[in-house]
This record gives C-alpha cells, structure tokens and sequence, in this order.
C-alpha cells in the first residue's frame, strides 16, 4: 500500500462560534493522507487506477462551503466522512488547521483518522 498526499490545501469559509466570525470567510488549511494501492496506476500510467487528487482537492473546497460550521472539530469530520465515501478511501488521515484563530499561534486545529494504520 501506498499514500497519496494532499499538503496544505488553503481555502477560505465560513467557520466560527462568534457571531462575527459567521459573518465572514476565514483562511483553512487542510492536509489529507489517503492509503491507497498505486500498483496499478503505476503499471498503467492511468489516472482512473488511483485518487484524482485535483477532484479530491476540489471537492474538499466545496464540502467546506456546502453550509457554515462553528468548529473545526465538525468540519474535519465532514470532510472525512465525503472523501471516505465519494472517493473510496478506507484509511485516511486528516488535518485541518485554522490559521488565524489565535494570534500568539501559527495555527490551531484538528487532526483525525479513518481506519486502522
């Protein structure tokens, strides 16, 4: 088995428990680690063997604007939960981060996983 990495797919929404903060989109950052077997798409050299990580990427984007969440907790969860099963991932691990959130931090965030590694 292999990985198939998304690193630092930065995007904007609308998430926050603040009245403001539902007011306006904030920077997000996500990273995305999905196992997949590559063998095939190896041999082949054939993008429908393996994760199309631009739709992936696209996707992720979008679910995260479907509707405002207040917590990154929740929005983790739901990306997950889309990427698990619209793309056939099994074990995934997932990062989302919230730049901004806290001045005196680089970010703030929420890291889950999918499956047994």
């Amino acid at each position: 088995m292999a990985s198939i990495l998304i690193e630092g797919l930065t995007f904007d929404a609308v998430i926050g428990v603040h009245e403001w903060e539902k007011k306006i989109y904030q920077k997000l950052r996500v990273d995305i680690e999905m196992e997949w077997d590559i063998s095939a798409a190896a041999a082949t050299d054939d993008l429908t063997h393996t994760i199309d990580y631009a739709a992936v990427s696209s996707r992720i984007i979008a679910c995260a604007n479907e509707q405002p969440l207040e917590l990154i907790e929740a929005m983790a969860e739901k990306i997950a939960d889309v990427v698990s099963h619209e793309f056939g991932v099994s074990k995934l691990r997932l990062t989302l981060r919230k730049p901004a959130a806290v001045p005196a931090a680089d970010a703030v965030g929420v890291r889950i996983q999918r499956g047994e590694w």
